[in-house]
């Protein structure tokens, strides 16, 4: 058996010993270059956000039996997709699938953003009181289903090899936790390697509770689709160390922090109250 066998039949092992591993890295990293100072209870909120990060697993399992490297086995056996009805090398259709996907879930984030009732969802990822490495891992079970749903099309639509979705599944999960790590990189070493992945400092503009800095910045791994289309922005307005974590409008640690309250806020406020709203970003840069 070589290592891409070894990799494809242990693909669930593979998988969680990365999570592991990236979480502890991160989190060790955390306690000793902090960027910022937390505000919130860290046991509270680890133990919270990473029960919702569980409860997801087990709900994943069991509303797809078939996991997505099944979704695409299925694919190249019955030759659908893209890189399975062209004939490229290997290389090719891995590198070509990864980079793909992520402008796949680079479109599905602003969809989030731009759906009043999926900016609902969404919420629960932003209404994160603190930013830091279990924020990237918080997300409603709906839209985690959604994320599934979308991921398993694209597989199907792009031919994605096998060996490419665990890659990409463990590349996206190591930098979501990278770039919403608490950590402080040299400003030097930020600038040049935010050209190639998303950095904590980055991403971190994304969660800003000023909507212009909120809708900005959508990418979790390649931050080339916000440059080119016009979403990046490098700095928040505030500095990293004054602005404001979360979602203005929900505050309250008990609905923030808890894992009762974050699955209940999809339901609570107002539906117009989403983020994307261009008519209000127009009237700011009026009166600025």
């Amino acid at each position: 058996m070589n290592i891409e066998q070894y990799i494809i039949a242990h693909a669930d092992q593979v998988r969680f010993g990365f999570f592991i591993g990236i979480l502890v890295v991160m989190a060790v990293w955390e306690l000793f270059r902090p960027r910022r100072r937390l505000t919130v209870s860290k046991p509270l909120r680890w133990a919270n956000n990473l029960g919702l990060v569980f409860l997801n697993g087990a709900l994943v399992k069991l509303v797809f039996p078939v996991a997505s490297i099944g979704v695409a086995a299925l694919a190249a056996q019955h030759q659908w997709g893209l890189f399975n009805l062209v004939d490229v090398p290997p290389l090719v259709a891995i590198a070509g699938s990864i980079v793909l996907l992520d402008f796949i879930i680079w479109l599905q984030h602003v969809m989030v953003h731009a759906i009043p009732v999926l900016w609902r969802l969404h919420r629960v990822h932003h209404a994160d009181l603190d930013y830091d490495v279990t924020t990237g891992a918080r997300f409603h079970p709906l839209e985690i289903l959604l994320s599934m749903g979308i991921k398993f099309t694209a597989i199907v639509l792009l031919g994605v090899p096998v060996i490419a979705v665990i890659a990409f599944e463990i590349i996206l999960n190591a930098t979501a936790m990278f770039n919403h790590a608490n950590v402080r990189l040299p400003a030097a070493v930020d600038r040049v390697l935010r050209w190639f992945v998303v950095t904590p400092d980055m991403h971190r503009v994304h969660h800003s509770v000023e909507d212009h800095e909120a809708n900005s910045n959508f990418g979790f791994n390649l931050p080339w689709w916000d440059r080119l289309f016009g979403t990046y922005k490098a700095q928040p307005d505030a500095g990293h160390e004054r602005m404001t974590i979360g979602i203005r409008a929900i505050r309250s640690v008990r609905r923030c922090a808890w894992l009762d309250g974050m699955l209940l806020i999809p339901f609570i406020g107002r539906i117009s109250g989403y983020a994307i709203n261009r008519r209000n970003w127009e009237d700011r840069e009026e009166q600025q």
